[in-house]
């Protein structure tokens, strides 16, 4: 799963969305306004992160509303400072 996360991280599109859902959930639409890029490219970056457990989305009526799982994002960083012993504080 971890190879998973880090391939989503590895995208700027990717992680500029998770900025976003860091500030409140959203759904597609109001992402989508930040890029200039295809519904089609949009809905790629919205299944790599939903695939890496990233972002979870709810379909309220016709729109689906995205929200961010920080808990994965924050075990993928703590496993990255372990790899390079990197301490952190308890």
């Amino acid at each position: 799963m971890r190879n998973k996360v880090y391939r989503a991280l590895s995208d700027p599109t990717r992680r500029r969305i998770l900025q976003l859902l860091r500030q409140r959930d959203m759904t597609a639409g109001e992402l989508a306004e930040h890029f200039d890029l295809s519904k089609p490219t949009m809905s790629g970056h919205f299944n790599v992160l939903r695939d890496a457990d990233l972002i979870q989305g709810s379909k309220v009526g016709r729109t689906i509303v995205y929200r961010l799982n920080v808990s994965v994002l924050e075990e993928a960083l703590l496993a990255l400072l372990d790899v390079f012993g990197i301490a952190r504080e308890p």
